[in-house]
């Protein structure tokens, strides 16, 4: 099962493509999709579009696993934030690609057991669970990761 996750924004959104087969973790790809500040709002968000929408051609994943961000200490990232994660969910909706959201609660408390685990305790977690040899960087990228890892481990638990 192929699951790409997703940490979404408008300067820069983080992406990682995992796969599960045979109970084991493997990793594909992850990145970062980042906008020229300069460039207008639509263009930005039509960049991230077509960005996600190869990602999600090239990869052919089950699902898409995306960061949902319910509190924001500063409104001018929040409306942003909010634009771009419309613009993937209606980009995987258009590949016909399912969306589950996740807050940073509930993949923090799928990949580590602890809901108020730290981004050192959740990146190592990831490192191990996809036999990587250094935490993956940016951070924006190992978040995405983490959302892709939460919704394989969520689609697959029995509960």
């Amino acid at each position: 099962m192929i699951a790409i996750g997703i940490d979404p924004g408008t300067a820069t959104t983080g992406y990682g493509i995992v796969n599960l087969k045979e109970d084991s973790f493997s990793l594909i790809e992850y990145g970062v999709i980042k906008t020229d500040k300069d460039l207008p709002t639509p263009k930005r968000l039509y960049i991230l579009s077509k960005e996600i929408s190869s990602l999600i051609k090239k990869h052919s994943p089950s699902f898409l696993a995306i960061e949902n961000v319910y509190f924001f200490k500063n409104l001018k990232t929040a409306l942003p934030v909010s634009q771009a994660k419309g613009v993937i969910m209606l980009t995987a909706e258009k590949e016909k690609i399912p969306v589950y959201e996740f807050t940073p609660l509930e993949i923090k408390m799928t990949i580590t057991g602890y809901g108020k685990a730290d981004k050192n305790q959740v990146q190592e977690m990831i490192k191990l669970t996809l036999a990587l040899k250094n935490i993956p960087k940016p951070n924006d990228a190992a978040d995405a990761l983490g959302a892709a890892i939460c919704g394989i481990l969520k689609k697959n638990s029995p509960f």
